[in-house]
């Protein structure tokens, strides 16, 4: 019996012990980011300034293809978007969110990272000229990835861009 109380312990210890190197050591854990609903993240960027969603239906309903939603949007992702605006100074229309209809993935849309933008002339030379090109897409769409590792990738009607949050297997994800 009193082997079997050890073994359960050290086991026990063991299991602790690496839940806690989990949670106090960089890397080895990661929390799920934080979401925000459709109006929280509006909020957000009208506090801002600059930045507009456009809808091809007129909605935000996240489950509507033709709406423009943010809802499940992470909160770092608004940040970047917020950071872009400033760092640019160029105006921002938002085109596609958190909706339906956009590829699947860990680094998705749906899953909060993917904002596509309008490309209007300012926001593609802000692009082109202060970050990195790196290999194109498997489509063809040419890529950029800025110093925090957020990558932009040029498609026919918009940029798409993948807000990391400081993830290196984001930035590595979106960059291969």
């Amino acid at each position: 019996m009193r082997s079997r109380v050890r073994g359960t312990l050290a086991t026990s210890f063991v299991g602790t012990t690496a839940a806690l190197v989990a949670l106090l050591v960089p890397g080895t854990a990661h929390a799920a980011p934080a979401k925000l609903s459709h109006a929280s993240a509006v909020s957000k960027l009208n506090a801002t300034g600059g930045i507009g969603l456009s809808s091809s239906g007129g909605c935000s309903n996240r489950n509507n293809s033709t709406c423009t939603s943010l809802e499940q949007v992470n909160a770092a992702t608004i940040s970047d978007v917020s950071v872009l605006r400033n760092a640019s100074h160029c105006a921002l229309t938002i085109t596609g969110g958190t909706e339906v209809g956009h590829a699947s993935g860990t680094y998705s849309h749906w899953n909060g990272y993917k904002i596509d933008f309008s490309p209007t002339s300012c926001v593609s030379s802000y692009v082109t000229g202060s970050f990195t090109r790196i290999a194109d897409r498997g489509d063809g769409a040419a890529r950029y990835r800025s110093a925090a590792g957020n990558v932009y990738a040029r498609e026919g009607n918009h940029w798409d861009v993948t807000f990391c949050g400081g993830s290196a297997a984001c930035t590595a994800s979106a960059s291969s």
